[in-house]
């Protein structure tokens, strides 16, 4: 296993600059997902550990050592691609064995890690199909027992999951953290989708236009976002913000904007007069007559285990909250809501920097 450690990389393509002074450190035997939008530099930086891109400046290290100039092969990592790559005119065997193959090693050792590794991966039936002949979900397999025989340092995954559907890809997450567990191999996945950065990482890593915004455990990026971005990009159903100003009335502090009005925590007292955006989760609401939070209904989705309604407040923002499948609701119904204080994100207007107290 190995630590990697990011130390000021930037990289240009041109006059283009995708990756901004990054520094980032990865413990040994660390899950770190790498997630953002589409073009914020994840991938690149993916491929530039693995040595697939150069480095326009810093310096990338993999267990203590600068591999900035050392050849891909040379890195002692294993990477499975969003496209599994595999050799159509290889058998599973042989697609799981030819780097061990072509690094020279005995035919008996070979066979003895394919099998292994067929065996973790319950592809063992399938060691003398093609990849044609394989669904989805099993060439993923196919591409992960190829990194697995490597006894590779530092695993990466290139959005591994983007190409299979809904239940399958659930499945797959499974299968990789628990592959993750086994093995204790020091791990870089990227990714776009929060979903699989959630309930897979021990520390995400969430970028933007070629910087990190936040890096943390999932509960601190869900918890403590350190600004609007990060709020509104983590959490299912997206985080309700409205915006509004600090209030305080000689006896309470409270938010005050987009038709509504409710307390926050004394604290913000001091940012009395400050224009903020207010974050509150759908699922940090409670249907409360006479509640703070209000508007018109417009529309119910049933979600199976609970209903998400949207509603219009007073100044026509449209605000979500998440109840119970036994509350009543109709479209053009008048619903209010309540929030413990301790629950609202507070962000500064301008900036969309957290407010802390």
């Amino acid at each position: 296993m190995a630590t990697v450690r990011f130390q000021g990389v930037g990289k240009s393509f041109g006059s283009i600059k995708v990756l901004k002074d990054l520094s980032l450190s990865i413990t040994d035997g660390e899950f770190v997902v790498l997630l953002g939008a589409s073009g914020c530099g994840k991938t690149t930086l993916l491929r530039m550990t693995a040595g697939l891109e150069t480095i326009s400046e810093g310096e990338i290290a993999i267990d203590g050592g600068v591999v900035n100039d050392v050849h891909p092969r040379d890195r002692n990592i294993a990477m499975v691609f969003q496209n599994y790559a595999l050799y159509p005119t290889m058998k599973v065997r042989d697609n799981i064995g030819f780097g061990l193959e072509a690094a020279k090693k005995p035919p008996g050792e070979v066979k003895a890690k394919v099998e292994e590794a067929a065996r973790i991966l319950n592809i063992t039936e399938f060691l003398d199909r093609k990849p044609a002949e394989l669904s989805g979900g099993q060439r993923q397999r196919v591409a992960m027992g190829r990194a697995m025989v490597r006894d590779a340092k530092v695993f990466l995954f290139d959005e591994p999951l983007s190409n299979l559907d809904a239940k399958l890809r659930a499945h797959m997450r499974v299968e990789i953290r628990q592959l993750h567990n086994r093995l204790g191999a020091t791990t870089i996945y990227v990714t776009h989708d929060q979903i699989e950065a959630m309930t897979m990482a021990d520390k995400i890593v969430l970028m933007q236009d070629g910087s990190i915004v936040q890096v943390g455990t999932p509960d601190d990026l869900y918890d403590r976002p350190n600004c609007r971005f990060v709020a509104e990009f983590i959490g299912t159903p997206a985080i309700n913000c409205l915006t509004g100003e600090i209030v305080w009335d000689g006896e309470t502090t409270h938010f005050s904007g987009a038709g509504m009005k409710f307390l926050l925590t004394p604290e913000y007292k001091i940012h009395a007069g400050k224009s903020v955006t207010c974050g509150i989760r759908p699922n940090d609401v409670t249907q409360a007559s006479g509640g703070p939070i209000h508007g018109k209904l417009l529309i119910v989705e049933k979600t199976g285990a609970d209903l998400q309604f949207h509603l219009s407040s007073d100044d026509g923002s449209e605000f979500v909250a998440v109840a119970p499948r036994s509350t009543p609701g109709t479209a053009g119904d008048n619903m209010s809501f309540s929030v413990d204080p301790l629950k609202v994100h507070v962000f500064d207007q301008a900036s969309g920097k957290r407010i802390d107290v």
